[in-house]
C-alpha cells in the first residue's frame, strides 16, 4: 500500500480507516495545509500509516527558513486553540521550531526546520516504515501497535522488532536506503512471521 499512496497530498486519507477520515476533516476545516502552504507541510508520523495509539498526535513537518515569521502567522491561525505553545531552539546545530495545539479532539504539532520536508528525518523514516508495514503485514502491525500501547515510541518498536542495533532512528534512516529487494531480505530474515 505505502508504494501506491501519494503521500504528498492528504487526500489519500479520505479513502482510509474511519480515524484516517476524521483526521483529513479536521484538517480541510482548520484550512492548514492551505494556510501553511509557504512551507511545504507535510503530515508524517503515525497517523498516515495507521499505527496511531491513544494519545498519538498529528505531525506536521515544514521547510521554515524564518522561525520567527513561521510562530508569528501560525499564532495568528491557531494561537486561541487550546493548549498552543511556541519553542524555538537549537539542536545540533539545526534551528526547530515546534508549536503544539488541539484541534477536533487531537493533539498538533507542527515542526519546522530550514530543511525541505520531504528531506526530514520525520518523514523519512515513515516512508521506511510505510514499507516495512507493507512486507511484513498485519501480524507485524498487531505488534508495533503492542509495544507503541505500552509506551514505546514508533522508531524504537520497528526497531525492537526487526533486531537493529544501535540508534533506532539512525538504523530506520539507513533501511531507507536500501532497495526493495534488500529491504525485503533483511526484514523476512529478521521476522520471519509473515501471514
Amino acid at each position: 500500500m505505502a508504494d501506491r499512496v501519494n503521500w504528498f497530498n492528504i487526500a489519500y486519507l479520505q479513502q482510509g480507516t474511519v480515524l484516517q477520515r476524521e483526521v483529513y476533516n479536521l484538517l480541510q476545516e482548520l484550512r492548514i495545509m492551505e494556510l501553511l502552504a509557504d512551507y511545504d507541510p507535510l503530515l508524517a508520523g503515525t497517523i498516515p500509516l495507521g499505527i496511531q495509539v491513544e494519545g498519538s498526535d498529528l505531525d506536521l513537518i515544514c521547510e521554515v527558513h524564518d522561525p520567527v515569521r513561521f510562530t508569528a502567522e501560525v499564532h495568528g491561525y491557531f494561537g486561541q486553540l487550546t493548549g498552543y505553545s511556541a519553542v524555538t531552539r537549537v539542536v545540533g546545530g539545526i534551528t526547530r521550531t515546534k508549536i503544539n495545539f488541539h484541534a477536533g479532539g487531537w493533539p498538533i504539532e507542527l515542526f519546522g526546520q530550514a530543511k525541505p520536508a520531504r528531506q526530514q528525518n520525520a518523514w523519512l523514516h515513515m516512508l521506511v516504515e510505510g514499507r516495512i508495514l507493507d512486507l511484513l503485514g498485519e501480524s507485524f502491525r498487531e505488534e508495533i501497535l503492542l509495544l507503541k500501547s505500552g509506551g514505546m515510541k514508533t522508531e524504537p518498536a520497528f526497531a525492537r522488532l526487526l533486531k537493529l542495533e544501535g540508534d533506532p532512528y539512525e538504523a530506520l534512516l539507513d533501511l531507507g536506503g536500501l532497495r526493495q529487494e534488500e529491504l525485503e531480505y533483511m526484514c523476512k530474515k529478521a521476522y520471519p512471521y509473515i501471514q
